[in-house]
């Protein structure tokens, strides 16, 4: 049996449900083999339970009518005891084992799902909405889905187990209304999987606008947004949106659940109709004497177990067949491999001696999209700093996303001393780079930690961490907070220093948290290449300053590329080179820009003229150099 399917791309797919099954069983054997075990052995022991009970209940009243001795009718009771005892302990101890199934395969599935996520190397798939739906299916089905698999099939058994032993007492009564009860299941059966394909289709249909309320919820419960949600009064309006996608997934639904009951309700008729009939024979029959009392007992058990097992046949069935179509989410995550092309034999990377080369690029982030880089031929030598100066949307932050390897170019190629970035190994070569993000990251973390997080192993060095505080000059400020370095940076968690109850954290500004992630990168030290994209965006004028002259003293003979929209930041570096529409404009020294009197010279003497007052040169306008 196989079934299709899309991946975030939307090219159709075949899976096997052998190998499906396969692997929610090896999940589950893999994760917790004596739980497994144990689960298994008391599954396929309860499915006979309903069997020796009837069978015992039909043996009690034969003999009592038979006038059998009190010792005989005293073991046939001890024994149905015994089996109604076990059969009132088995849900408890079933439920206890399947719970401690969930947890085991649920965390190994968890560790191998973000691995998966850990291991792609570029950024496409997180900007694709595909793959996003897929992913939060996938996190759903790494909660339990092989294990309502291993359930499902286990349900199965237990079920064919019951079913086999009523089919066989009713057989001896009846082998006509054995096979009218039978036939009736096959409707139940087919309408069970038929309902399970169009819920698991239903799942995914529905995730976008799942994702979107999500959206909209944490816009309506995060710090982040709470300002401007309160101060524009757009809560109604974010909450009317967010109950709309809400309402849209659970009309989805509710079309789903409709279907199933008209389907169960229909199927449930159809057997009620035929158990009755069963009755009435059953009762005629007896009166005519064909059947005794304990035959009646166990016909009327066997028609109801009979039916009970095909109805929990098809449940199982139609369960297991949707775990495993979204079982198809998490295999698509986990099995999707690198998303950008790794090189089989990585050649070696050497310190950097002669420079980073972008040799005729062009880029754009689709074929649906436009071009953001358009033929761009730039090199940047080792040991210079290089400013890329541009206005908003020229290209410069995707030239940046380019050179970290986030995406490789559409066209052309970037080099290092001469060897693509595609020939090296993309960890290796991130091991050499120290950036600064223009969206750089907040950690709800401890001081320490979102420091540290540039360089692990710097984790427990305080002395490297105070450095890096130090010339990023926050050093002070996460002396004086409650806990020093150890002081949380988040309300929305609660911290436990040793002898305090629980406490939230702290929050810094704006400028103090750009500190933090310059930080983060003055502890990498000793790497060839430094990027900065607009790394000091949200600082006053002498704080600025500081940065860029902190800059400088890291950077040492390093390369560097220096990205800002304030050119006073970037007049003393080594180069400058202007990025227009995609293109190079122009490159040269400030001074040489400022002669050419062309966009450059324009967009700086814009900015000069709310620093200079009357009369005073364009070239006397205060600002931090980066040299």
């Amino acid at each position: 049996m196989t079934d299709t399917d899309e991946t975030p791309r939307g090219r159709r797919v075949t899976r096997d449900t052998g190998a499906r099954v396969t692997t929610a069983w090896s999940l589950a054997a893999k994760a917790a083999p004596g739980t497994l075990v144990a689960f298994v052995l008391l599954t396929l022991a309860t499915g006979g339970l309903p069997v020796v009970t009837a069978l015992l209940t039909k043996l009690i009243l034969d003999h009592l009518v038979a006038g059998a001795s009190t010792g005989t009718l005293t073991g046939l009771g001890l024994c149905l005891a015994a089996v109604g005892v076990v059969t009132g302990a088995a849900p408890q101890v079933g439920q206890y084992l399947r719970a401690e199934l969930d947890r085991r395969v649920g965390l190994l599935m968890q560790d191998r799902l973000f691995t998966a996520v850990d291991g792609f190397v570029g950024l496409e798939r997180f900007e694709n909405p595909h793959f996003l739906d897929r992913l939060r299916l996938a996190q759903q089905t790494a909660g339990g889905t092989p294990n309502e698999t291993v359930s499902g099939a286990l349900g199965l058994v237990r079920a064919a187990v019951t079913l086999t032993g009523f089919v066989g007492s009713l057989l001896v009564l009846s082998p006509v209304l054995t096979g009218l009860v039978l036939v009736a299941g096959v409707p139940v059966l087919c309408a069970e999987i038929a309902l399970s394909r169009r819920r698991a289709r239903m799942m995914w249909d529905i995730g976008p606008a799942e994702r979107r309320e999500l959206f909209y919820n944490d816009l309506l419960s995060s710090m982040e947004a709470a300002k401007e949600v309160r101060l524009f009064g757009i809560g109604g309006f974010l909450r009317g949106r967010m109950l709309a996608e809400r309402r849209t997934s659970d009309a989805a639904k509710r079309a789903v659940d409709r279907r199933e009951v008209r389907a169960q309700a229909g199927l449930g008729l159809l057997a009620a109709l035929i158990s009755g009939c069963g009755l009435v024979w059953a009762v005629g029959a007896a009166r005519s004497g064909d059947l005794s009392p304990g035959d009646v007992t166990l016909f009327v058990a066997a028609v109801a177990g009979v039916q009970g097992a095909l109805a929990t046949l098809a449940l199982e069935v139609a369960r297991t067949h949707q775990a495993l179509l979204l079982l198809d989410h998490y295999l698509a995550v986990t099995t999707a491999g690198p998303d950008l092309p790794l090189a089989a034999a990585p050649r070696p990377l050497p310190a950097l001696s002669g420079g980073i080369e972008l040799r005729d690029v062009w880029f754009r982030y689709s074929d649906a999209h436009p071009w953001i880089l358009r033929g761009v031929s730039l090199h940047i030598p080792h040991g210079r700093a290089l400013a890329l100066v541009g206005l908003n949307g020229a290209g410069k932050s995707t030239l940046v996303k380019l050179l970290c390897r986030f995406y490789d170019p559409t066209r052309g190629a970037i080099l290092w001393d001469g060897v693509d970035l595609r020939e090296v190994d993309v960890t290796a070569y991130r091991r050499r780079l120290s950036v600064v993000f223009q969206d750089y990251m907040h950690y709800d973390m401890t001081a320490a930690e979102n420091i540290a997080l540039g360089d692990l192993d710097a984790l427990h060095d305080d002395q490297r961490l105070r450095a890096a505080a130090e010339r990023a000059g926050i050093h002070e400020k996460l002396a004086d907070l409650p806990h020093g370095y150890r002081t949380l940076l988040s309300r929305i968690f609660f911290t436990r220093p040793e002898g305090d109850g629980a406490q939230s954290g702290v929050m810094l500004s704006g400028g103090q948290w750009q500190r933090l992630a310059l930080a983060r990168a003055f502890l990498r030290e000793g790497r060839d290449l430094m990027i900065l994209d607009e790394p000091s965006a949200g600082l006053d004028a002498a704080a600025e300053h500081e940065i860029h002259a902190a800059l400088c003293g890291h950077r040492g003979d390093r390369t560097g590329l220096l990205i800002s929209h304030r050119l006073s930041a970037v007049r003393d570096a080594d180069r400058i080179v202007v990025l227009k529409d995609g293109l190079i404009a122009e490159q040269g020294s400030h001074d040489a820009l400022m002669a050419l009197d062309g966009e450059y010279a324009r967009l700086f003497t814009l900015q000069a003229t709310g620093y200079r007052t009357d009369g005073e040169p364009v070239g006397a306008e205060p600002g931090a150099a980066w040299s």
